[in-house]
């Protein structure tokens, strides 16, 4: 019957002891299989002959591993197989050779004699590097995705590529180091001396399998089923648990499917192939009551019919061409409600688009009763579970009952749990993207590419859009409307670090100096040149794209025109192809139209009796000068041009003349403290070169002079004031440092009084406490700005200093607040100096105005940041370094026309050597009607950032409830809509997440359980208002660690020289549950770092790190891990020292032993588990769905 399709069904199973049953089925076309009917008659008479016995109403057949049931010219090899030696076989048609992926398949049940196998042989089974051709392959690699499709035939250069990877199936290829294996597959050598590898998940090799629409009629008509040409085929389940298991499964037809989706709650009508767990036939099954039978009704399982055919071989599916954005949208999404919980598959290496995280598949992955039956709520509120047997351990596979129905007569009910390891979890999504997308990123061109994760070091390739490191989108499609915009709930802003640090590989923005013409503007909107300008009129006038207005082209800066319209120089004209650059402003970008003086640094010490006492004064004046040797300077320049000034003040104010000629320092007293000046101006403000002469000698003087003060009163507003005056004198701008112990409690302008009440943070009432008590600080702050000058607050406090009332002099000129409550120098000293380095060292620039343009359609609405405004369009900062980022976010006044949205930053600054210029920030956005393409290319980080710091901003004005309740109605409602419009017909009793923001639950439970959010009575009111004050100028990194610590384990690594470099171990899901006693862990969040220690660590560690006995021996009140030179000493050093590079602050280590007081404390920032007021991870994942589901009916 050539070009027929045959059947082949065995069912198999062991009769002495729990085993479960063999159900397989294989379907192959002629062209992939070329079996005569009598030679398939043959095959299946030969199979007979091995075990036949009657079993449960099954035909009972084993394979022993080393025969093989085929004789004479059906007879083949495992050598055959694995090296493609022809055997005179009918198997193939062509070269008389047994194809590799037929072999696998009968290799396959050979090896496995008491194994269950759910589905069949794939359509295709390819050696790496195999050349493509019909004869060998119907069914080939996806470009997109380099998965194996079992429809389409696709030439991938000719070959195969090396890291091809099914879906679900057994992958043949000799150098399994470079197969793409998912994360929950091993691969294993089982048969012929090692040589095959195969892919197993949980003891049982997982098939794929495909009746294409094109196959013979009447081979359709005598099939037990007849789906669709999909690309994926899906089976129901009748499970009976007798004292032998029995699992018989029969295919059923499920249409499309959309791709990339994974499900918790209500089991689907039809569960996806390869997606039950395997069992090898050594394990036994745990007993369940006897004669249990649950078999679900089709009408009654619901199944997600999909808006697209790309649905993979499980029901969560993972087959994705990601279209280029414009193109038709597939969306993938990650959806509750099935048979595995989290299960999806990540995207082979190499190839571009969203990533895919797919957790483990955990045995046991819900833990209930073994012997129940679980009935499933109706109740429209009721939140989705799964219901299933099976142990909670990972050492060995084991069989997983996933029950959906009322409860059988005569058993019990149990509330099952999920497993949070089943959720989606940043720790893989992370690891996924750093192993696919590290490395060079294009940017785009003509519109912007999706970006990596902020966590994945990448280098950027400026193609005409900046780095996402300088502006980052929430959105990488416009939506076209604001309807669109309106109905998703989804921000549309941008993250703006104009300063951001780049790889040392990546090019420095060039500066282009346009002489006395200036930069080149739109007549119309201001827009600067950027590579999206038209040239129009022989190159006479250009289009700008943002207003479309034509402007005519200056004759000094005219060029024609090549064929393609592009202008002859455009090579030597970087503002014309670069996504970002610099240019040198003219006397019009100045003020008063005078080109600006170099800036200055000015140190303002507090010398009263807590700060000397403390040790502050003291740690200053030795340290201070080494660090002034890192004064930030220009690209190319060997000595910074930055001017320094030393002030010191208690209840009055001291300058020092720094002169070199004067030989010796010389301090002039300030005392009127209501109506402050400036003593002097010529000789405070100098460069570290004529400062070196006296400086030493002024540090020894200060800490001899104040070493035996008793004044214990200091002021605080007139010390920032005189900073403030001395600059305006000079004519600079700057920044001021300042060092200050105590509540400014003397009388004088700024005084504050003790209002601190911790009962009040998380009531409705905290705002009392936490906005401030007097509006001076705030005026002078603005006036700070107008001046181009800065200011940091160093804090010192042993009680209670008013964060919330100084903070607005530092958050409104740009500037930052650390602090150091109780310092102690032996704990402290290092942490200090380290941020003060950081400080100082850092690339920053002064007097900073920003703007961003958007194109006709668009308008920026909302601002977040650290920064004042005079009106509604510029950020004014007195100063902004690398570590500051601002949000912006981006409205509809009209309905955008197809094409590209554009936006544009432009920062006009006084550089660190005193010349003013701008930078510009291109970004081009394509822009769409699609609800699919906006959700496929979200982005979850700039996203979170943003949601994080619109929470702060509404915890101004409103109570902490009212803040959560916004959080978690804006996170349904994006999921809501998602849900609506692009899976809307799935059932209720599913939690569908799209791809891009899986992890938004996550992560927005991250921020209403955050302390700067949610701090309760057990934090201080400084501390509260603190971390209030850090968020507004997070970088969106900074704020993904701030939200969601880091852990790893660290008592395995070993440094065996110091210079030796060695890789940080793989991080774990932020629970309590994942701490091994036998471990050590380091977790941190940028602003605190825990040591936590269990309590069964090696003692030879312990011994080794700490030189102490034992763990309970240890000295947890050290926050310094001891020097000590030997291999396991380094490493936790090395550690802590790398972690804390480019960190938000330099992190205070707290060592807790497990068991501790203190480990309570640190649970706050395991933030998947649940808190005394906070829900778990899970738990947030079905209150967000019981939402959804309310919104949706």
């Amino acid at each position: 019957m050539t070009g027929k399709m045959f059947l082949l069904k065995i069912i198999a199973s062991q009769v002495s002891c729990n085993r479960p049953v063999l159900d397989m089925q294989f379907h192959h076309q002629w062209s992939v299989l070329a079996l005569t009917k009598n030679q398939a008659v043959r095959m299946i008479t030969t199979l007979r002959k091995w075990r036949e016995v009657a079993h449960t109403g099954l035909q009972l057949l084993n394979f022993h591993k080393n025969q093989w049931p085929f004789q004479g010219g059906m007879r083949t090899t495992p050598t055959a197989c694995n090296e493609g030696v022809a055997r005179q076989s009918p198997f193939h048609s062509g070269t008389g050779a047994v194809p590799r992926r037929h072999c696998s398949a009968f290799r396959n049940l050979a090896q496995r004699f008491g194994g269950m196998y759910r589905t069949a042989v794939p359509s295709t089974f390819m050696q790496a590097g195999q050349p493509v051709g019909d004869h060998n392959v119907k069914g080939a690699v996806n470009e997109g995705r380099n998965y194996v499709t079992p429809d389409t035939t696709v030439p991938h250069n000719g070959q195969i590529p090396q890291n091809m990877m099914l879906q679900s199936g057994t992958v043949c290829g000799r150098n399994i180091g470079q197969q793409a294996f998912p994360p929950q597959c091993t691969a294993n050598l089982e048969m012929n001396n090692g040589k095959t590898p195969m892919m197993t998940v949980n003891g049982g090799t997982h098939l794929i399998s495909n009746l294409p629409s094109n196959s013979p009629n009447d081979v359709r008509q005598h099939a037990p089923f007849n789906p669709p040409h999909t690309n994926s085929e899906l089976i129901s389940a009748k499970i009976s648990v007798p004292s032998t298991t029995i699992a018989t499964l029969t295919p059923t037809q499920i249409g499309t499917a959309p791709s990339m989706q994974t499900f918790i709650g209500n089991i689907p009508s039809v569960p996806g192939a390869g997606t039950f767990p395997h069992m090898l036939p050594s394990h036994s099954l745990q007993q369940m009551a006897p004669s249990t039978e649950i078999v679900p009704p089709l009408p009654s399982m619901g199944f997600v019919p999909p808006p697209d055919p790309s649905m993979g071989q499980r029901y969560f599916g993972t087959h994705n061409i990601a279209p280029g954005i414009g193109g038709k949208a597939e969306t993938k999404h990650t959806t509750f409600g099935g048979l595995t919980g989290i299960d999806t598959f990540p995207k082979a290496a190499g190839s571009s688009g969203p990533q895919m995280s797919m957790p483990p598949q955990i045995p046991g992955a819900y833990s209930n009763s073994p012997s129940g039956s679980l009935g499933l709520s109706s109740v429209p509120s009721a939140p989705p579970v799964n219901y299933g047997t099976g142990s909670t351990g990972t050492a060995e596979p084991s069989m997983r009952g996933e029950i959906i129905g009322p409860p059988a007569a005569g058993l019990y009910q149990q509330k099952p749990r999920l497993d949070p390891n089943l959720m989606p979890s940043v720790v893989q999504v992370i690891e996924e993207d750093r192993s696919t997308r590290s490395g060079t990123f294009p940017t785009g061109y003509p519109t912007a590419e999706h970006p990596p994760l902020t966590s994945t070091e990448f280098i950027a390739q400026d193609q005409g859009i900046c780095s996402p490191k300088f502006m980052r989108s929430t959105l990488y499609v416009a939506p076209a409307s604001s309807d669109m915009l309106k109905n998703s709930q989804m921000p549309f802003a941008v993250a703006v670090t104009p300063f951001a640090r780049l790889h040392p590989d990546e090019m420095q923005l060039p500066i282009v100096d346009l002489g006395e013409l200036g930069p080149v503007r739109c007549h119309r909107c201001k827009a600067y040149m950027c590579p999206f300008m038209e040239f129009q009129d022989g190159g006479r006038r250009f289009r700008c794209p943002f207003c479309f207005a034509s402007t005519a082209v200056d004759d000094s800066y005219f060029a024609h025109l090549d064929h393609t319209g592009r202008r002859t120089d455009i090579q030597h004209r970087p503002e014309q192809y670069l996504g970002s650059y610099e240019l040198v402003a003219t006397k019009p970008y100045c003020k008063n139209g005078l080109k600006p003086k170099e800036p200055a640094f000015i140190f303002m010490l507090d010398v009263s009796y807590s700060a000397v006492q403390c040790g502050l004064v003291s740690i200053f004046c030795r340290n201070i000068r080494n660090l002034l040797d890192d004064l930030p300077k220009e690209v190319g320049q060997v000595k910074s041009s930055l001017r320094i000034g030393f002030a010191t003040y208690d209840q009055t104010i001291h300058f020092y003349n720094l002169k070199s000629h004067i030989g010796q320092p010389e301090m002039l007293v300030v005392g009127d403290v209501d109506d402050v000046f400036v003593p002097l101006v010529d000789g405070f403000l100098v460069t570290l070169e004529e400062a070196d002469v006296v400086l030493n000698s002024l540090l020894h003087e200060i800490e001899k002079i104040f070493g035996e003060t008793r004044i214990t009163e200091t002021i605080l507003g007139p010390v920032i004031q005189a900073g403030l005056d001395a600059l305006k004198c000079a004519d600079r701008a700057g920044k001021l440092f300042i060092f200050h112990t105590n509540l400014p409690s003397l009388d004088a302008p700024g005084k504050l009084k003790n209002r601190d009440d911790r009962k009040l943070l998380g009531t409705d009432k905290e705002k009392t406490v936490l906005q401030p008590h007097i509006d001076f600080y705030s005026k002078l702050g603005e006036e700070c700005v107008k001046a181009g000058c800065a200011v940091d607050l160093f804090l010192f406090p042993n009680s209670f200093v008013d964060v919330a009332s100084l903070s607005p002099v530092c958050s409104l000129t740009g500037g930052s607040i650390y602090k150091y409550q109780y310092f102690e120098t032996q704990k402290d000293s290092e942490r200090f100096l380290a941020d003060l380095s950081h400080d100082i060292s850092r690339e920053i620039v002064f007097d900073v105005m920003i703007r961003v343009r958007t194109s006709t359609g668009l308008r920026p609405t909302g601002f977040f940041g650290s920064f004042f405004m005079d009106n509604s369009t510029d950020l004014e900062m007195g100063a902004i370094d690398c570590d500051q980022a601002v949000h912006v976010e981006i409205r509809h006044d009209d309905k955008l026309p197809e094409g590209s949205a554009y936006l544009q930053t432009a920062v006009l600054f006084t550089s660190c050597s005193g010349q003013r210029r701008l930078r510009i920030h291109n970004l081009a956005l394509a822009v769409s009607s699609d609800y699919n393409q906006l959700y496929r290319v979200a982005d979850l980080d700039c996203l979170t950032s943003f949601l994080f710091k619109q929470a702060e901003y509404v915890l101004r004005d409103k109570s902490p409830k009212e803040m959560r309740e916004a959080v978690n109605a804006r996170c349904a409602h994006m999921l809501a809509t998602y849900r609506e419009k692009c899976s809307e017909h799935a059932p209720l009793g599913q939690l569908i997440l799209p791809e891009c923001l899986k992890l938004l639950p996550l992560f927005a439970n991250c921020i209403i359980k955050n302390d700067a959010l949610s701090g309760g009575s057990d934090i201080s009111v400084d501390d509260r208002a603190y971390l209030m004050h850090l968020i507004p100028s997070l970088r969106t990194e900074d704020a993904l660690t701030l939200l969601y610590p880091t852990v790893f384990p660290i008592s395995d690594l070993i440094l065996e020289q110091q210079p030796t470099e060695i890789t940080l171990p793989t991080c774990i899901r932020a629970s309590y549950d994942n701490l091994l006693p036998e471990k050590a862990y380091m977790i941190f969040n940028g602003i605190m770092m825990f040591l936590w220690i269990g309590l069964k660590v090696p003692q030879d560690w312990v011994q080794d790190v700490f030189n102490s006995n034992s763990v309970a021996h240890l000295n947890v009140e050290n926050h310094v891990v001891p020097e000590r030179d030997n291999a396991r000493s380094r490493a936790v050093r090395y550690v802590i020292e790398r972690v804390n590079v480019n960190r938000l602050r330099h992190m205070k280590l707290f060592m807790i032993r497990q068991q501790d007081a203190l480990e309570a404390w640190m649970k706050k920032f395991l933030v998947e588990d649940r808190t005394s007021s906070m829900p778990s991870y899970v738990e947030y994942l079905c209150n967000i769905h019981r939402e959804i589901r309310g919104l949706l009916t």
